[in-house]
């Protein structure tokens, strides 16, 4: 059998051939016809704002329990002994219950805190002109001027 050899030949002259083939071959695997290439990936760009903290403000209806959290949109009531916030109230429509009495809490974290203040305050039965809403009204208006009075200016409360 006869062995061939269809390589370059392994003198001198095929040693620089095959040495410049290479080093052409070289050349070219690290650019592109002579240009560099280069990929360059940007981090992106995260802007974080500062957290907006909302305070809880709510309003209770007396005559079913219930009170609404307007910062939330939530309904917060007693179920079973527990808690229940949700989208909506619980055996009555929204209409209907914000058409009932309501009142202006002045408390700001939850409802289980104050409620059974909330309720020997304002009882199921509470409507606006009660007692309660009397003295809070005489509260706004201030005390009875009696110098007013003497100068023959009408009080606030005569009409």
């Amino acid at each position: 059998m006869k062995n061939k050899n269809y390589f370059l030949k392994t003198n001198s002259l095929g040693f620089v051939l095959s040495a410049a083939l290479l080093a052409a071959l070289a050349g070219c695997a690290g650019s592109a016809y002579g240009q560099d290439v280069r990929i360059t990936i940007t981090p992106p760009v995260v802007v974080v704002a500062p957290p907006v903290v909302v305070q809880d403000d709510y309003v209770y209806y007396p005559g079913y329990g219930i009170y609404y959290n307007s910062g939330r949109h939530q309904y917060a009531y007693l179920q079973g002994g527990a808690w229940v916030n949700a989208p909506a109230p619980r055996g009555v429509s929204i209409d209907v219950l914000r058409a009932s009495p309501s009142v202006n809490m002045d408390f700001h974290d939850s409802p289980a805190n104050h409620h059974d203040a909330m309720v020997r305050q304002y009882p199921k039965n509470w409507k606006p002109g009660s007692a309660h809403q009397d003295h809070k009204e005489n509260l706004k208006a201030g005390p009875p001027d009696d110098k007013r009075k003497q100068s023959g200016q009408p009080d606030a409360h005569s009409h």
